[in-house]
C-alpha cells in the first residue's frame, strides 16, 4: 500500500525522536514533506499520516462515524495503561457513544457552572498558602488546585485521609511519568517489566494499584449510603442509566474516574503553568488583562467571568502556541479516501497534527508570537484551531477545562501579585503522553491587588 512519504529512519529511531524531541520531529518532517507525512513508530502501531490542512482535518473529523473513517479506542492503547479498558478513551462505536452520553451531563450548562465558587475558592487558598517573595516552581500550586477541583468536584472529596492518599498517589503517578526517559515506558512495550518495587515499571503499577484501591473504597462506600443528597460527579455518574436502564460496573466507574482524573488534572495544569507564564513574560497582556477584571467592579460572578473577551483571548492563545495534546486521537479509513491530493487505501491510520496545525502561517500571522489579540480580532473554524481534538473524539471536559482555567486565573491575578524569577528560558518539552513547559519558578509579591474581589 502507498502512503504518504516520510522519514526513512527505523522505527526505532522515530520513536525515541518522538519520545525525546517531538516538536523539532515534526517541525523537520513539515519542512521536508509537507502538510501530510508518515511517521512509523513502531511495528506493532505501523505506520502513521499525519495531516495539518485544515481541509484535511475537516474530512477526517466530520467523517469518523464509521462512513469514511473510524475511530477504535483499541489505537488508545498507550492510554489505556493508566485508565483502564473500559475508559472512553478504550470504547469503540455502540459502546463508545453510550459512555460519551453517561459523561457528558455534568460538564455543561448549569450542572458545570455550579463548581465556579468551588474553582475560586481553592485557588485562592492555594495560592495564599505560599510566603511573600518564596520562590516556588510554578507548576506546583497548578497541579495542585486542579488536581483538588478534581477531586472536590468530581468524587465530592474535601478533606481526609482518603482525599489526602489520592492526592498524593496520583501526583506521584504523574510526576513519574513527567520526564521523555520515563514517559517512554508507556510507548515502548520492551521496558515495561516489573523487577520490584525500585524497577520504574514496578513503581508504576504499584502505585496505580494503590489508587485504583482507593478508588474502589470510595465507590463501595458511596453505594452503602442511601438518601444522601450529593452533588459530585461520582454521584451523577452512579445515578445514571443508559437507553436499557443499566448502570455503570464498579470497574466501568473506576475507569471513567480514572480518566477524568488524569485528563482533567495533567492537562489543565498545564495550560495554566503556561498561560501563568505568558501572562507574567508580556507585561502589555497581564496589565490589559487587570483592566479588564478591574471593569468588573467588584461582579466576580463566574459567569460574568468566563464570558470576558481578553481573558478568552488568552487562554486560546495559550492553548494555541504550546497545545497540550500534539495530535488528534487517531482514525482509520473504511474506504479509499483522497484528502488534499493525497489517496488513502482502506485500512490506513491518520492522525490530524494539532501542533503543526496551530502553526500555520496561512491561518496564524506570525505564529511563533504570543499575540491573543488574533482571538479578538479573527474566528478560527475548528480545524485551524483545535486544542481539544474533534469529531466523535472530542474531549468530553473541553468546556470544563475552558471555565476551570479562566477561573483559576481570574482568581490569581485579581487577588495576587505574582511575578517570574531567574532569567531561564521556558520551552516545550515532553511531559508523559503530552506536553508541557520546562521548569521555571515565581514569587508572590507582599502586597495583594484591591481592585477586584468575590
Amino acid at each position: 500500500m502507498a502512503l504518504p512519504d516520510g522519514p526513512k529512519a527505523p522505527s526505532a529511531l522515530q520513536m525515541f525522536q518522538w519520545v525525546t524531541a517531538p516538536f523539532p520531529f515534526m517541525q523537520s518532517c513539515h519542512r521536508r514533506y509537507g502538510d501530510c507525512f508518515t511517521i512509523r513508530l513502531s511495528r506493532r502501531f505501523g505506520p502513521l499520516v499525519l495531516f495539518s490542512h485544515p481541509e484535511a482535518l475537516q474530512v477526517i473529523l466530520t467523517n469518523d462515524d464509521g462512513k469514511l473513517f473510524e475511530a477504535p479506542g483499541s489505537l488508545n492503547v498507550t492510554l489505556e495503561l493508566i485508565t483502564g479498558t473500559q475508559s472512553v478513551f478504550g470504547l469503540s462505536d455502540e459502546r463508545h457513544r453510550r459512555a460519551r452520553r453517561l459523561l457528558m451531563p455534568p460538564f455543561h450548562g448549569e450542572r458545570m457552572r455550579s463548581y465556579g465558587e468551588l474553582i475560586c475558592n481553592i485557588a485562592e487558598q492555594v495560592i495564599s498558602a505560599y510566603q511573600p517573595d518564596e520562590a516556588f516552581p510554578a507548576r506546583n500550586p497548578m497541579q495542585t488546585i486542579s488536581l483538588r477541583v478534581i477531586l472536590r468536584a468530581v468524587f465530592g472529596l474535601t478533606d481526609g485521609l482518603r482525599f489526602q492518599q489520592l492526592e498524593n498517589r496520583l501526583g506521584t503517578l504523574l510526576d513519574r511519568l513527567s520526564s521523555p526517559l520515563s514517559a517512554s515506558l508507556l510507548f515502548v512495550p520492551s521496558l515495561r517489566h516489573d523487577l520490584g518495587p525500585r524497577s520504574p515499571w514496578g513503581r508504576f503499577i504499584r502505585n496505580r494499584q494503590q489508587i485504583d484501591q482507593l478508588i474502589y473504597d470510595e465507590i463501595a462506600d458511596r453505594r452503602k449510603q442511601t438518601g444522601l443528597q450529593r452533588d459530585d460527579i461520582l454521584t451523577l455518574l452512579m445515578a445514571a442509566r443508559d437507553e436499557a436502564g443499566e448502570a455503570l460496573s464498579d470497574l466501568e466507574l473506576r475507569d471513567e474516574l480514572m480518566t477524568l482524573l488524569i485528563a482533567g488534572h495533567e492537562t489543565t495544569a498545564t495550560a495554566l503553568t503556561w498561560a501563568l507564564y505568558w501572562i507574567h513574560r508580556l507585561p502589555s497582556v497581564r496589565q490589559r488583562l487587570l483592566q479588564e477584571l478591574d471593569s468588573l467592579n467588584n461582579n466576580f460572578d463566574p459567569n460574568v467571568v468566563f464570558k470576558l473577551p481578553y481573558l478568552n483571548a488568552v487562554c486560546s492563545e495559550t492553548l494555541r502556541i504550546y497545545p497540550v495534546a500534539l495530535l488528534t486521537f487517531p482514525r482509520v479509513t473504511k474506504s479509499r479516501v483522497a484528502l488534499t491530493g493525497v489517496t488513502l487505501e482502506p485500512g490506513t491510520t491518520v492522525a490530524g497534527c494539532i501542533y503543526l496545525a496551530h502553526r500555520r502561517k496561512d491561518a496564524f500571522s506570525d505564529p511563533e508570537e504570543f499575540k491573543p489579540e488574533r482571538f479578538l480580532d479573527q474566528h478560527y473554524s475548528p480545524y485551524e484551531f483545535l486544542p481539544f481534538g474533534g469529531g466523535v473524539r472530542r474531549c468530553i471536559g473541553m468546556a470544563f477545562a475552558q471555565f476551570e482555567m479562566k477561573l483559576v486565573l481570574s482568581t490569581i491575578l485579581s487577588r495576587f501579585d505574582l511575578a517570574l524569577t531567574g532569567a531561564r528560558s521556558v520551552r516545550q518539552q515532553r511531559r508523559g503522553l503530552v506536553s508541557g513547559p520546562s521548569p521555571f519558578s515565581m514569587a508572590k509579591k507582599a502586597d495583594r491587588r484591591m481592585g477586584v474581589s468575590a
